[in-house]
């Protein structure tokens, strides 16, 4: 766990430099798109905007990601038996118990968002709360707490808001380029303009695909050490083994889900339509592998 926890910090690290080189890129070559030496204006714009980006995720995100699932947080006396079980299993994982919440949603799912142990919160669905027996039930949660003790969160919070702001900024850059930049590149001459050109439309197209397969590959890796480091927190590999059945054989969309927070859920809340490409585009590793994993603990 421990060693986990420090790759993560690692990793946010590594993270927040490799957005902020893709944005700045960008931002360069389309800056001279538009103009000869936009793109050294441009470049300083986007470094601040990437790091005022990753602010707001690291002390903000959390919120915004609860708001987005319309998740309430649970009131004194709320649920009893999930209650219990977090804080029993924090108290097994050393950590203060994360903050509770409930999605009034009928498709069992559940994520863990937060900066740190500090600062966490824990997601569950009403339909998980429905669906599962208890050891099912706390199957889920210590794959969410080992999230929260692995620092999972804050690698996953950070990705999920920066990977937003790449396809809002590619989008605003997209729509400029289409609708205002005719005029501004009439003046230039040569073939030093239309490979730029050539470079600035490449990477409006590449740099959310880009952004998007470094959120899926963070994903899905993350999801084999918490369904691991979860099942010996319960010492019950079973009981997150039968939870994923139930939740995979639910097919049931959840409707607060979306694609930027789809990768933050415990299982795809998605449902998407299978295809050949979802080896690279999947935001989780396959179900029937996960669940093979942990029977091969039990």
């Amino acid at each position: 766990m421990y060693d986990a926890a420090a790759a993560n910090r690692w990793r946010t690290v590594a993270l927040i430099a490799v957005f902020t080189a893709i944005v700045s890129l960008l931002a360069y070559f389309v800056g001279e798109y538009f103009a000869p030496g936009g793109g050294t204006i441009a470049l300083p714009i986007a470094v601040a905007f990437s790091g005022a980006s990753a602010a707001t995720s690291y002390f903000a995100g959390d919120r915004i990601v609860l708001a987005q699932s319309q998740a309430r947080e649970l009131k004194d006396g709320e649920e009893p038996q999930l209650r219990n079980i977090v804080e029993t299993l924090a108290i097994g994982q050393g950590i203060t118990p994360p903050k509770i919440y409930v999605i009034e949603d009928s498709a069992p799912n559940a994520f863990a968002t937060g900066r740190d142990p500090a600062h966490a919160s824990i997601a569950v669905t009403r339909g998980l709360l429905d669906k599962l027996d208890r050891t099912e039930l706390e199957g889920v949660i210590a794959h969410e707490m080992s999230h929260v003790a692995n620092r999972d969160i804050r690698v996953m919070l950070l990705v999920t808001v920066l990977v937003g702001t790449v396809a809002l900024i590619t989008d605003v850059m997209w729509r400029s380029m289409r609708f205002g930049g005719g005029r501004r590149r009439e003046g230039r001459g040569g073939g030093g303009g239309s490979i730029i050109a050539l470079v600035a439309i490449v990477l409006v197209i590449l740099t959310p695909i880009i952004a998007g397969l470094i959120q899926f590959a963070v994903s899905r890796q993350r999801e084999y050490l918490a369904d691991a480091s979860g099942a010996l927190l319960t010492r019950y590999p079973p009981g997150l083994a039968s939870a994923l059945r139930k939740i995979s054989a639910d097919t049931e969309p959840l409707e607060v889900a979306n694609k930027a927070t789809a990768s933050l859920y415990i299982a795809n809340p998605l449902h998407d339509a299978p295809t050949f490409l979802d080896g690279l585009f999947n935001t989780h590793p396959p179900i029937a592998e996960r669940i093979r994993r942990l029977e091969a603990m039990d």
